[in-house]
């Protein structure tokens, strides 16, 4: 399990190394099923409601490039959302929720059970991981920005 969650973290970092200009964000909660794993990252940069259909425009190609497969796809106005499935069988989500916040998840296939860890904070960022998650408060020129 532990080397499953380290994998989703590494879908998560390479998806938010895709995300151009950067965003701000924060561990989410991290479950363990039976066999297998979930981590989640929450976004704390405000993402306007004119930039949430290219904020996610720019991970869905990210994802399409990737190889990853669309599973679903969640067309409401008050809460789109997108769901994929990596080569290696982990379904990748980004929701845009409440306040325009986004967030993602990465559950793994089922694995042997083992002990977990939580996710590193990453350097230079917030310490938080878990829940509740603190809601949108970074600005961006670009994503918090009107006009898309």
């Amino acid at each position: 399990m532990q080397e499953a969650a380290d994998r989703a973290d590494r879908i998560l970092d390479e998806t938010f190394s895709g995300i151009k200009p950067p965003v701000e964000w924060v561990h989410g909660e991290s479950t363990e099923g039976s066999c297998d794993v979930s981590r989640r990252r929450a976004v704390t940069t405000v993402i306007s409601e004119e930039r949430r259909g290219s904020f996610l425009g720019v991970v869905e190609r990210q994802w399409q490039k990737a190889g990853y497969r669309r599973v679903g796809v969640n067309a409401s106005a008050q809460s789109p959302a997108t769901y994929f499935e990596t080569l290696d069988r982990f379904r990748v989500r980004l929701l845009i929720g409440g306040r325009g916040q986004a967030f993602f998840e990465v559950a793994t296939p089922c694995v042997d059970r083992s002990s977990v860890s939580k996710p590193t904070p990453r350097a230079g960022g917030d310490e938080h991981v878990g829940e509740p998650v603190p809601a949108p408060n970074v600005r961006d020129g670009f994503w918090s920005g009107g006009a898309p």
